[in-house]
């Protein structure tokens, strides 16, 4: 059986190696996908970068990973960052798990740390099953589940 090309963005100006860490989750779970990682100097190369890895390395999907600090500039190109990731799934038909992780999201580096390992497994999780089993995310649609944090869970009447 061949293996499906999924491509992993990420960039030097983050702070914590979440590439790394979403390839370590893949790579624990399955050895059905061959993974190609594109490292970016910032979160706005990440939309081209991932258009790259679509159209140079025929992945069929992409995570791209990026660190927003927390200044509000950081914040604007956080968002022009989604708008070009957004845009390049448009182009390709094709999906892009963003998986954004702002310095301000925790109050010590050690909580950080832990906010970034858990979000980039989580949105990894998110990759294989977006291509193994669509049935998981159905059957969870709803849920309230997060990434990075204890999920929230459904809202009940």
């Amino acid at each position: 059986m061949s293996k499906i090309n999924v491509g992993i963005a990420d960039t030097t100006f983050a702070r914590v190696d979440m590439g790394a860490m979403a390839i370590d989750e893949i790579e624990n779970v399955t050895s059905r996908m061959r993974l190609i990682r594109y490292t970016v100097p910032g979160m706005k190369d990440l939309p081209v970068a991932c258009k790259i890895l679509f159209d140079q390395h025929n992945c069929e999907m992409c995570i791209a990973l990026g660190m927003p600090g927390a200044a509000e500039i950081d914040k604007i190109c956080a968002h022009e960052a989604s708008q070009g990731i957004i845009m390049c799934q448009l182009m390709t038909g094709k999906h892009i798990i963003e998986c954004f992780v702002h310095e301000d999201e925790a109050e010590t580096p050690e909580e950080l740390i832990k906010v970034c390992d858990n979000r980039a497994r989580e949105h990894a999780q998110n990759v294989i099953k977006l291509l193994f089993d669509k049935e998981w995310l159905e059957k969870n649609a709803g849920k309230g589940l997060r990434q990075g944090y204890p999920d929230a869970g459904p809202i009940k009447s």
